[in-house]
This record gives structure tokens, sequence and C-alpha cells, in this order.
């Protein structure tokens, strides 16, 4: 059984705005890259600047490594690297002078510190280029620079990859990814471009509103956004009936009165054509469907409203 990282607790924010969180439980394994999708001013930022104790709740708690105590919760945070804000670099040094600013800020002593983290971001060959000087990818890469400084086990990010373009993107994925396999650091990142969480986190959690609406695995993602083959027939029952006699009934769906929909089964929809043909059905289109993380996001949304 995966050791429990963090776990919140009927976590409770509340703003004479109204907005905040309500009731939050949830639960991150050791070794997940965990996704927190959600609309902006769901509550995805407020719950992280809780778990990083930059507020605090109003009611409710959370564990850290095993830890509830504040004391405990004091120590248990040392172990938590995070980039909720946009760090404060100075704008005319380099990127290892503003390390070392932070280096010696956060007394660790291993002077070696700099040039490993740089390397794991990719920005050990900037020299004496300026912070001011660097593309808005790079600026984000030394943020996390800046987060993985002394080896966390649990690192927070908030919306890092907003504003970069595609090929910042995939230089971001790929670095989320080598850190969470090569180096086991547990990740719990926010982010509203779903495309791209969606192919490194292996766990996700929906907030709506301010609560938190659905968990699920990678697993359990790709089973329910699997693609399929919608047809428009003459009769969806009268198919219904017909295919129930050849193939599992996991297999399609009567979505309605004049649709089926046919899942795992594309290289059989001749043959489900020809079935139903010779069987007195008039089918009068026929189309794949894709869904995605996106899909399935609205598709939640839309459930509860």
């Amino acid at each position: 059984m995966q050791e429990t990282i963090l776990k919140t607790n009927d976590l409770t924010k509340k703003y004479s705005g109204g907005a905040g969180i309500r009731t939050i439980n949830m639960a991150l394994r050791k070794g997940d890259i965990y996704g927190f999708i959600g609309q902006n001013g769901a509550g995805k930022t407020t719950l992280l600047r809780i778990i990083t104790s930059l507020i605090h709740p109003t009611s409710g708690n959370l564990e850290l490594f095993e830890s509830s105590e504040e004391r405990e919760l004091i120590l248990a945070r040392k172990r938590i690297g995070a980039m909720i804000e946009t760090p404060a670099f100075f704008p005319k040094m380099t990127a290892r002078e503003n390390l070392e600013y932070y280096r010696i800020q956060r007394e660790i002593a291993d002077t070696n510190e700099i040039e490993r983290v740089l390397k794991l971001v990719n920005l050990d060959n900037t020299g004496s280029k300026r912070f001011n000087q660097f593309s808005l990818g790079m600026k984000q890469r030394l943020g996390l620079a800046l987060a993985i400084m002394g080896d966390p086990e649990l690192l927070i990010l908030d919306e890092p990859i907003n504003g970069l373009d595609p090929s910042g993107m995939i230089e971001f994925r790929e670095i989320i990814s080598k850190l969470n396999q090569e180096k086991q650091i547990t990740i719990l990142i926010s982010s509203h471009i779903l495309s791209e969480l969606a192919q490194v986190a292996t766990r996700y959690g929906i907030i709506h509103q301010g609560k938190l609406i659905k968990e699920f695995t990678k697993e359990e993602l790709e089973k329910n956004t699997q693609g399929y083959i919608t047809m428009k027939v003459s009769s969806a029952v009268k198919a219904g009936e017909i295919l129930s006699s050849a193939m599992n009934p996991e297999r399609f769906e009567v979505h309605s009165t004049e649709e089926i929909r046919l899942f795992d089964c594309h290289t059989d929809s001749s043959k489900v054509i020809e079935l139903l043909s010779s069987n007195g059905i008039k089918i009068y289109a026929s189309n794949e469907v894709k869904i995605n993380l996106e899909d399935y996001f609205i598709q939640v949304i839309d459930e509860i409203a």
C-alpha cells in the first residue's frame, strides 16, 4: 500500500466575498502526479496556499507525511517545494546568483545544490545571462529550480505552464516527468491546460465551486474517455436486440431511439453494419467520436449542474 503524503480533512476556507473551499477531503499518495483541475475561481490556489501555510483554513485540518500537529507540520513543510506565486528574482542577476541568494537564505549548506537543480531544469548553460533577459519559459524553469532546491519529497505547482508556448510546455512536461520518475518526487500540479495535464498526471481531482467533486486515476480516465463509433439508425432498440445476440453488451449502448454507440470495436464496425443491414436496420450515418480530459471534465461538471 502506498504511503499517504498529504491528506485533508473537511478543509474549509471562507471569505467575506463567498469564494473559497468547502469541506475538502483528498489524499495524495507517494509517487503520484496529482492533476488538480478546476475553473478559474474554483478554489485550486486557495487549497494549495493552505497546504503550504501561506494562508490558514477557517476549519478542518490536514496531514503531511502522516503528521497533523502544528509543530510536526512546521517540520513536514520543510519537505515540500512549491511554486504557487511567481518567485521574486533579482532582474539584473544571473540564474546562479539568484539561486545563491536563496541558498544562503534557506541555510542550504551544499554549494553544489545550485548546479544540481539548474541541470535538472536545463538552465545550466545560461552563463552570465541576466534574469530580465530570460524568456517566460526560462523564468518558469528557474522558479521550478528554486522549488526543488533542498531536494523536496513533495512538489506543489500552481499553473506552472500558464503562458508558455508549445515548445515550453513540452520541455516543462518532460522535466516534471523526470522529477517524478527519476527523483521519486510526488507532485501536486494544478493547470487549466488539460491536454498537457493529461500527458503527465497519474491521478486527478476535480474541484468545482470550492468542493472536490471527483477523484480518479489515469486508468479510470482512460476507461471513461474511450472513443466510440456512433451510428444513426432507423431503430436503435431493434438494433440493440440484434447486437445483443452477436456481441458483449458492454461493447455497445443504445443511446437514443435512433442512435447506438459501439465501444472498443473499430475493426468490427463493418461487420456490425453488415449485420444490422441484413436484419432490416437502415444506417443513416456512422462517425468516430474521440473523448479527452477536457470533454470528461465538462461532462462531470454538467452532471452536477
